[in-house]
């Protein structure tokens, strides 16, 4: 027998208008947050956007918490883009939250990313935090239970994942566990697919040691658990979201379940992602399927990639253009201690798509 997806959670009862359906990532918006913008008083909260009831009613109670959510809503929206630059869909849709065209609406593999891609880095940027002092509520990460390998001490600060995870999932999942949808099968996807981006960051605690010794022969280590950087779990995910698994929401007994839409197939695992409509090419843009095309997009005529002139492109061509790059070149140290460096001009051909 197959394994089916989680099970729907029940939701509280909410009478909305389908213009008021929220999405699970309209949080999303505080990355537009103005620096200025104080959050110190519990009335400040309800003028941040994006956010439902359960998110505001957080934000009330953890006011020092909300410059880290800001923080992380604006490393989903830089670390989304810079993952899928040099692909035809390159994320420039997630600049429009709260308001999100079709392609992050729909449940699409590209919003199975964004939504993993969201709850990994709230996690991960709360989880740093504690690290680095900024949260008063919590500290560093427990020192591992295990007894450390000859030479090696446990020490440092370790990354608090438990805390991250804890507080981040709250958070993040607010808006699928309180608001109807149209869409049960929705949330479903959205809520594997968050658990699936939490996933990838667990897979991402690794051993980080420094070394202690005279002359720098490292005879002992200090070591503690932490955290890859966002970009190395954002490839991780990226990784998913090529192999994600089409899923339909079917009867399963008792209840409706998503499973594979094809049977032939072996059941989903936790860590893969899933959608349930597939995406267009993106070739043209589409208001309507949340395309914005690629026509002035840069490609790279040497390459063999999706960023390549002919993917990039869709078959359409593409032009050339000259760029002049100003840059730093002979480099002089003087001691003691300073650099001094001319200003060269070099011209790049580059490659737009037609």
């Amino acid at each position: 027998m197959r394994r089916a997806l989680h099970p729907l959670p029940v939701c509280l009862p909410a009478v909305l208008l389908l213009s008021q359906i929220c999405s699970g990532i309209k949080w999303l918006a505080l990355s537009q947050t103005p620096a200025s913008m104080p959050i110190n008083r519990t009335h400040h909260c309800k003028g941040l956007q994006g956010l439902v009831s359960a998110q505001v009613q957080l934000c009330r109670s953890n006011l020092e918490l909300m410059q880290t959510v800001i923080q992380a809503a604006r490393e989903v929206q830089k670390t989304c883009q810079k993952t899928f630059g040099d692909m035809r869909w390159n994320c420039s849709s997630i600049e429009n939250a709260p308001h999100f065209p079709p392609d992050l609406e729909r449940g699409t593999r590209e919003a199975a990313f964004v939504y993993a891609l969201a709850a990994a880095t709230i996690s991960h940027t709360i989880a740093r935090a504690c690290t680095t002092g900024d949260l008063r509520y919590c500290s560093c990460g427990p020192v591992p239970g295990q007894a450390p390998e000859p030479g090696h001490r446990w020490g440092g600060c370790a990354d608090n994942l438990h805390y991250g995870l804890v507080v981040g999932t709250k958070f993040a999942d607010a808006p699928m566990k309180t608001k109807k949808s149209r869409s049960q099968a929705n949330k479903l996807m959205h809520l594997h697919n968050s658990e699936v981006g939490r996933q990838a960051l667990r897979d991402a605690l690794e051993l980080k040691c420094k070394c202690h010794g005279v002359s720098g022969s490292c005879s002992i280590r200090t070591c503690w658990k932490g955290l890859q950087d966002l970009k190395n779990i954002a490839m991780d995910l990226k990784i998913k979201y090529l192999s994600a698994t089409k899923v339909v929401h079917r009867p399963m007994g008792t209840r409706k379940q998503l499973v594979p839409k094809d049977l032939d197939i072996r059941p989903v695992r936790e860590n893969e992602m899933v959608y349930l409509q597939s995406s267009p090419d993106f070739c043209s843009r589409s208001e309507k399927q949340g395309s914005f095309g690629t026509q002035g997009r840069q490609c790279n005529k040497t390459s063999s990639g999706s960023d390549s002139c002919d993917l990039m492109c869709c078959g359409r061509g593409y032009n050339p253009y000259v760029e002049t790059l100003v840059e730093k070149c002979h480099c002089k140290y003087h001691w003691c201690c300073y650099v001094t460096c001319k200003r060269c001009e070099r011209t790049v051909e580059r490659y737009i798509c037609k």
